[in-house]
């Protein structure tokens, strides 16, 4: 349909530059009616699911790392290791995310494509080959999150249901057997019941994550009063005693480090949904006391088995500290818990892989795809068929291929960390443009935490060989697929532009040819001042044409949900024609008929059982002279025809709607 492929190669840019203080906002105006506590509450459940869950395969896999190494378990690597953890998160979640990032939203809305609409309108006078190189960069951190979207759910079940197997008997053979079914079967479920919506059930998240953390604590007090000494591992000298004892083995332990970071982009993407304060309410007050006592209380155990000499040559294959530092009473509904977290978590993951999914889609990186509405009143509660089918075969193969979250382990944290430091670039970007910083308070504050996020990057790109080519695959794909609708869509739209004609002198035929009117209004979709393809082509085949008509085109806003009162502008032109440009924030969905009421406030005067809407269903052939690789036409042409059709992405009445058909060669 016109003006669903605007040619849209750069990215949006007109969100004005505001003042070091003006972008640090509480959400939506919503936000107010809800308690600050109220709000922390539901974070819980949907921010920190993620890295709420990284205690259950985190420390333990930098004890396999270690053990892989043939490294000898001593009081300086868990001491090490937990000083490590400890100060990753402060530096990274603590300075990183909650003190610099957070600030970058876009009208209370966060994450990667909400960071780059946050290029200042300046650089749109520049040559576009830096504006391009930074929409590249956002795209492959928007692949990787869908990696990474694959990895979350399948690693975070995987970890809960192994702790089965610390269980009374839980080391005979079947129990190792029923681990990857049982955790296909929740995988399964889990994206079967999306197309329902989880609104309902929605609202025990958060409960069920505040029991998940002080559960967290509780353990880890159990197990740091008996072993007080790992409290030292506070102090970095730990940190730097391990790299001095050990340089490059301590660098790729980085790897298994990150791991507890892995859910710090859900704080960024998810702000709008929560606002500033009751996120900071939540980490503060609950989530990061837990994940540390945890941690420790982790290292505490692990430490006990050493001293005790459990844990030497290849005693620390099967090690689960999370599970087996837990009284053995504790331990089934520790598991029923924990695959509960996981769960929650998953959720989590795959609700924001949605919302990436549509934010792209409007800011032009990926064809049209089905949304579906699962709550009437939360705009926000989306389910997208394809994304979900695509996500769920992503995550059954990777149960069955690597079958163990220790094997698993090895494939994470490459999605997480190149995002991070894609995440890094951007915002420094966005501070030097946008915020006005001088390149010295640039440099000193995002200089030393990007080279953190390229050191967990590169320990992580270690892990290419052992499984970490699942996360690269699966975001070079999902990038290569965003950049080449870009790409393509561009050389369309200038080549429609080109073909068609100027509406006025189209305007100026219809009075020299004198083509009948007849009662009714018409609605074409048009994305410029060209005449629209299905326009011209109605008149040549039916030589009439409606008493009055609406030429409307439909703006992608540089920012989440556009005001009422600035979503659409109208304008008279001769002959009974109107222009109707309606802007449509990356966060909502395009509704004609809701733009066509909206015009009335203006002045238009439009009766739905008069109105004939045109659409342009368009062929893409890949012969076309496109300096384009063949493949990526041809890509091009496969996502275009399966696109879906315009009358459901613009809710159009479907027995009111005439469509032409439209070659285009690219």
């Amino acid at each position: 349909m016109e003006g669903s492929s605007r040619p849209h190669m750069q990215a949006n840019t007109d969100h004005p530059a505001p003042s070091d203080h003006s972008v640090i906002e509480e959400g939506h105006p919503s936000h107010r009616k809800a308690t600050h506590a109220a709000l922390a509450l539901a974070a819980l459940g949907v921010v920190f699911g993620d890295i709420g869950t990284s205690p259950l395969y985190a420390l333990k896999d930098c004890v396999r790392h270690h053990g892989l190494g043939e490294k000898s378990f001593t009081d300086t690597f868990i001491l090490g290791s937990l000083s490590l953890i400890f100060w990753a998160l402060m530096l990274v979640v603590n300075v990183k995310y909650l003190l610099v990032v957070l600030r970058a939203t876009n009208h209370g809305e966060g994450g990667i494509f909400s960071l780059l609409s946050l290029v200042p309108r300046s650089l749109s006078e520049r040559p576009s080959r830096e504006k391009v190189t930074l929409a590249m960069l956002a795209i492959l951190g928007a692949g990787l999150l869908f990696g990474d979207g694959i990895i979350t759910p399948s690693i975070s079940v995987l970890s809960a249901v192994e702790g089965i197997q610390t269980l009374p008997g839980g080391s005979m053979t079947w129990v190792g057997k029923v681990i990857v079914p049982l955790a296909l079967v929740i995988l399964v479920g889990l994206f079967f019941v999306q197309q329902f919506g989880t609104g309902r059930i929605g609202i025990v998240f958060g409960p069920v994550m505040v029991v998940w953390f002080v559960t967290l604590g509780a353990l880890g007090v159990w197990s740091i009063v008996r072993e007080p000494e790992v409290l030292r591992a506070i102090h970095p000298a730990w940190a730097f005693r391990l790299f001095a004892e050990h340089p490059w083995h301590t660098c790729t332990l980085l790897g298994s480090v990150v791991l507890v970071t892995t859910g710090a982009e859900a704080l960024y993407a998810d702000i709008g949904h929560f606002g500033l304060k009751p996120i900071r309410m939540a980490w503060y007050g609950l989530a990061l006391p837990s994940l540390i006592l945890n941690y420790f209380g982790q290292g505490a155990w692990t430490l006990s088995q050493i001293n005790a000499g459990m844990l030497v040559e290849s005693g620390w294959r099967g090690f689960n500290p999370f599970f087996e530092m837990a009284p053995p009473w504790l331990r089934v509904p520790l598991v029923l818990l924990a695959t509960l977290a996981a769960i929650i978590a998953s959720q989590a993951m795959i609700s924001g892989v949605f919302s990436i999914a549509r934010q792209a889609m409007r800011m032009g990186y990926l064809p049209r795809l089905e949304v579906v509405h699962t709550s009437r009143s939360e705009e926000g509660q989306i389910y997208l068929p394809a994304v979900n089918l695509l996500m769920l075969v992503g995550c059954v193969i990777t149960v069955l291929w690597f079958e163990s979250s220790d094997h698993l382990a090895a494939a994470y944290g490459i999605a997480v960390t190149a995002t991070f430091a894609i995440t890094s670039v951007l915002i420094s970007f966005v501070a030097r443009r946008l915020w006005r910083w001088s390149r010295l308070r640039v440099a000193l504050l995002m200089g030393p935490l990007l080279l953190i996020d390229l050191a967990f990057l590169s320990a992580n790109l270690l892990k290419i060989g052992s499984g970490g080519w699942v996360a690269v695959l699966v975001g070079v794909a999902v990038a290569t697929v965003m950049g080449t609708w870009m790409q393509g869509s561009y050389y369309v739209g200038r080549r429609m532009a080109e073909a068609a004609g100027n509406i006025h002198e189209f305007l100026a035929s219809l009075w020299s040819e004198a083509v009948p009117r007849v009662p009714g209004t018409a609605v074409f979709l048009t994305t410029s001042s060209a005449t629209p393809f299905s326009l011209a082509a109605f008149v040549e085949h039916s030589h009439v044409l409606h008493k009055q008509v609406i030429l409307l085109s439909i703006q992608p806003a540089h920012m989440p949900v556009v005001p009422a009162k600035r979503q659409v502008r109208l304008e008279w032109m001769p002959d009974g024609f109107w222009k109707l440009t309606a802007q449509c924030g990356f966060m909502e969905t395009p509704d004609v008929p809701k733009f066509l009421e909206r015009a009335r406030e203006h002045g238009l005067e439009w009766d739905p059982a008069a109105t004939t809407y045109f659409a342009r269903r368009m062929v893409v052939l890949p012969t076309g002279d496109a300096p384009m690789t063949r493949w990526r036409k041809r890509l091009f042409a496969h996502l275009n025809a399966n696109a879906v059709d315009s009358i459901r992405f613009f809710n159009l009445p479907p027995d009111r709607v005439v469509e032409f058909g439209v070659q285009m060669e690219l």
